[in-house]
């Protein structure tokens, strides 16, 4: 089977009340169940199969990726990410623009308290006092750690990009195998329903012999078990089938039936094992996530080494107030500054501990350059091995088909017993899944291998990746 990504279970349905339709994927299995094994359901349950509403056409590989990226919800909080990152930014920008404010103050004295008369009456102190400032601020200097902060902002946002990447990739992937599954699951319904046919075949042929009086009923019996043992396969196969069209539909985040097909275009090609590492070590996002990440424990070094450096910024306002000593409006400006002379070992400490984060980001992206080597040398593997089983699994196919072919004949002419026409049948079905799984295997470790390179939404939908690319990834960040 199709390994996929993430692993979940059908969450258990309540029974429809009668004369309530069934919601449709339920009553299609419940449609289906009840043809491969007649009289094995309620009568309720048969009548649920009354509501199935037909599909709108069959959903293809590609329209089910492309629905994936537009309405995934992995995808859509990694979109919310990119604009909390934009927003920290513009946050950090502020923090070297002037600023303009408005203070002011009304008070009430006990006590009123001025000198001089008439015309030359100076207010020292009001009783109803008032006081109005407008003030500019713009930093000057401050050790470039505004800066160093601002830069780190931007990468921030660069590594909020990348995780995009990383959830449009890993959803793509999940898709694509949820999707996989579901036609693998398709088609395993089909050999079970052969096998189901064959099992029916043998029985009829068997009753056939025994009314003859040319075998035992113990033929008729055999018969009859490998029947019912065909039905519980198409029964545990149909069930396979509504998980996978499960995890598909919560993979498109719609709550409709499913009508796949199997992938018919030609996949992409796949080059040789060192442009793909080459690829994954220059385009991966996990890779430039761990390369933004050492890039802003570097400038975390520089910033906190700016506390050794003096703060200088300009101050300039205007002030209003109701005393008239020495006068009662007047503006200013100054130019301030602070020298730090001794701060006990504090900014010391900081830049330890910043040099030891730089240490571990860049362990971290020789880390990720290491898996990404081996992610693309295990993809490759599963590839040949899967592309091998294929061609055995074909080659088993044809000699099983041959085996029952003869056998059949061989025990319509007495010349084989019940047991081997029951294992020639068992050989074949195991050989007609085998042909199903590693065909779609094959197709699946060809995904994964562009998946391992980091180019997996660039090989499947180039068309889709021109049209949803972020703002900041078509434009620089000022």
């Amino acid at each position: 089977m199709i390994e996929v990504v993430l692993a979940a279970a059908l969450a258990a349905a309540p029974a429809p009340r009668d004369g309530e339709p069934a919601p449709a994927p339920l009553a299609a299995a419940v449609a289906e169940l009840a043809q491969a094994a007649p009289g094995s359901l309620p009568p309720q349950a048969s009548a649920a199969t009354e509501a199935t509403p037909a599909g709108d056409g069959p959903l293809t590989l590609a329209a089910a990726l492309g629905r994936a990226l537009q309405a995934n919800p992995q995808i859509g909080r990694a979109r919310a990410e990119i604009g909390a990152a934009d927003a920290s930014r513009r946050g950090y920008l502020s923090l070297i623009l002037p600023r303009l404010s408005l203070s002011g103050s009304l008070t009430r004295n006990s006590t009123e308290v001025s000198f001089g008369s008439d015309e030359d009456r100076r207010v020292l102190l009001p009783e109803n006092d008032w006081n109005t400032r407008l003030t500019l601020q713009q930093p000057v200097f401050a050790g470039l750690r505004e800066q160093r902060a601002y830069q780190q902002s931007k990468e921030t946002l660069r590594q909020a990009e990348q995780g995009l990447r990383v959830a449009e990739d890993r959803v793509l992937l999940r898709t694509a195998a949820d999707y996989l599954l579901l036609v693998q699951a398709e088609r395993l319904v089909e050999v079970e329903r052969q096998s189901l046919e064959l099992a029916r075949g043998r029985q009829k042929q068997a009753r056939d012999l025994y009314e003859a009086g040319e075998v035992t009923q113990v033929d008729v019996l055999r018969a009859d078990t490998s029947v019912k043992a065909a039905e519980r396969r198409v029964a545990s196969a149909i069930q396979a089938r509504e998980n996978a069209a499960s995890l598909l539909r919560l993979d498109l985040d719609q709550d409709v039936a499913f009508q796949v097909v199997e992938p018919t275009d030609a996949l992409p090609p796949v080059p040789g094992e060192a442009e793909l590492i080459e690829r994954a070590h220059a385009t991966r996002a996990d890779v430039a996530q761990a390369r933004g990440a050492l890039r802003i424990a570097e400038l975390e070094v520089a910033k906190q080494k700016g506390a050794y450096l003096p703060t200088i910024y300009a101050d300039a306002g205007y002030v209003w107030q109701k005393t008239t000593f020495p006068v009662d409006k007047y503006g200013y400006a100054a130019l301030r500054f602070n020298v730090p002379l001794f701060q006990s070992g504090e900014v010391g400490a900081r830049v330890a501990g910043a040099r030891e984060r730089e240490t571990q980001a860049r362990i971290g992206l020789d880390e990720a350059l290491r898996g990404a080597r081996e992610d693309v040398r295990r993809a490759l593997v599963e590839l040949q091995t899967a592309r091998t089983t294929e061609a055995l699994a074909l080659e088993q196919l044809q000699a099983a088909e041959a085996e029952y072919a003869q056998v059949r004949e061989l025990y319509r002419s007495q010349e084989a017993t019940s047991l081997d026409a029951a294992a020639s049948e068992a050989s074949l079905a195991e050989a007609r899944r085998g042909a199903v799984t590693t065909r779609l295997e094959a197709v699946f470790a060809v995904l994964r291998v562009h998946f391992a390179a980091g180019d997996l939404k660039g090989a499947l939908l180039p068309q889709i990746q021109t049209r949803t690319q972020t703002p900041t990834q078509t434009q620089e960040v000022q």
